[in-house]
Order: structure tokens, then C-alpha cells, then sequence
């Protein structure tokens, strides 16, 4: 409860984040990529070491990690609002906010990519992050902790807590610090976290016991996840004849 009580006053203290220029954003997750990039064969090692995969497998997903990196730091500065025209003479303008400070339970499967997946869209539109690894597996995160350092990402908006995910899942779904979480595990915990999250009305996103392939680009790369990494606000502004 203490990593997590730190976890999230880190992640609440840098909601600046959020006013970083999405140019800026994107020029920070495009250097995380690259740094990753520089030491994929070390990670790729790591990946094999503790889930077993053979190497070629283990350096795929790590190349795949860092495209994914790259689509998100393309999309940081592109994802924006809309300008509708209602019948009433007035125009609506329908602005794209990051929520704020974000809790992620990433899956068992995939150690590296499965994080980066759900990560990097939830960076690219301004939000700070607690990140939760993979359980079976929470090293490769861990040693993501010395790319971020070296990426220029700012204190606080990274933040790695590793544990059983039942039991982080819980404690994160009902602290009021976290207004949104994603949970990537078993219908059981993705049951539990949309009912311990209703105390501060959180957004959810949840797995519900359901295996999600997350290398997939087509579905994944694009808007699935940018739409549930922020809200929208209206704004009506009239105007005369």
C-alpha cells in the first residue's frame, strides 16, 4: 500500500504532463523509442530468460515494443478535437483532454510489448501513468526504469509498482488518486476492479478474462486506446445573425 500511496502522489505530482506541449510529448516517447531501440538485444536477453521464448520471438516483441513507441509519438500531436455545427446558430467545439492520472495492470503474456501497448497511448495524450508489469514476468519493466531515466521523460509520469497484480489491482481501483484504470487479467480481477473503482466514478477498461493480442497493429496502433486515454469537453460558443 505504501509503494502504491507513493506511486500515485508521484504520478498526481506531475500532471503537468498534461500541458506539455504535444510536440514536446511527442519528441520524448520518439527518444524513449530509440533509447530502447540502442539496447534491444539486452532487453530481447531479458525477455528470453524469463519467459522461455526463443530469442527471435523475444527480439521481435522487443522490436514491436519500440514501433509501438513510434506510432504513439506520431499520434501525440495529430489525435485532436472536432468543430461541429448544431442547428442552433452556434458552432460546438469538442476539445480532447487527457484524464489525468492513470493506473494500468498490464497482461501476463508478453511481458515487454504488453506494457508498451498499453503505456505509450496513455503517455502520448498527456496523461501519468502507474504501471503495474506483469507479474510472471516484471523484469524487463524494471529495466525500462534506466531508458526512461536517459529519455528525458519527466519525474513522476512513469511510475513501476511490482507485485501480485490481485492485490495492486484492488488498492489502485480504490484510490481516489487514480481517475482511470485499465486491467488486463482474469474476468475475476476485471470484476473486482470495475466494482472498487465506482467510489470516485474512475473510467475502466478491462480485459474481462478475455486474451487481447496486442501486437495487433491494425487494431492497437491506431485509435482503440487514445479514445479511452482521454475525455472530451463541449464547448458551445453562439454567434449572431
Amino acid at each position: 500500500r505504501k509503494d502504491i500511496r507513493n506511486a500515485v502522489e508521484a504520478a498526481r505530482a506531475a500532471l503537468g504532463w498534461s500541458t506539455t506541449a504535444a510536440h514536446n510529448r511527442a519528441q520524448i516517447l520518439y527518444f524513449l523509442a530509440e533509447n530502447l531501440d540502442y539496447r534491444a538485444e539486452e532487453f530481447a536477453a531479458r525477455i528470453k530468460a524469463q519467459t522461455g521464448e526463443s530469442i527471435n520471438s523475444a527480439r521481435k516483441e522487443v522490436a514491436d515494443s519500440v514501433e509501438r513507441l513510434f506510432a504513439f509519438a506520431g499520434w501525440a500531436d495529430k489525435y485532436d478535437g472536432a468543430v461541429h455545427n448544431p442547428p442552433q446558430r452556434m458552432v460546438a467545439t469538442a476539445m480532447v483532454e487527457p484524464i489525468g492520472a492513470m493506473a494500468i495492470l498490464a497482461p501476463p503474456s508478453r511481458p515487454l510489448l504488453g506494457s508498451i501497448a498499453l503505456l505509450a497511448p496513455a503517455l502520448a495524450m498527456g496523461n501519468t501513468v502507474v504501471l503495474v508489469p506483469s507479474e510472471r514476468s516484471p523484469l524487463s519493466l524494471t529495466d525500462l526504469y534506466q531508458v526512461i531515466e536517459t529519455s528525458d521523460v519527466p519525474s513522476g509520469v512513469i511510475n513501476i509498482v511490482t507485485g501480485e497484480t490481485k492485490a495492486l489491482a484492488k488498492t489502485l481501483a480504490e484510490h481516489d488518486g487514480i481517475d482511470a484504470i485499465w486491467c488486463a487479467a482474469n474476468a475475476e480481477i476485471s470484476a473486482m476492479v470495475e466494482k472498487a473503482s465506482v467510489g470516485n466514478l474512475k473510467q475502466t477498461w478491462t480485459s474481462r478474462g478475455l486474451y487481447y493480442d496486442l501486437a495487433d497493429r491494425e487494431k492497437f496502433e491506431g485509435t482503440y486506446f487514445l479514445q479511452r486515454a482521454t475525455q472530451v469537453k463541449n464547448v458551445w460558443i453562439p454567434y449572431g445573425a
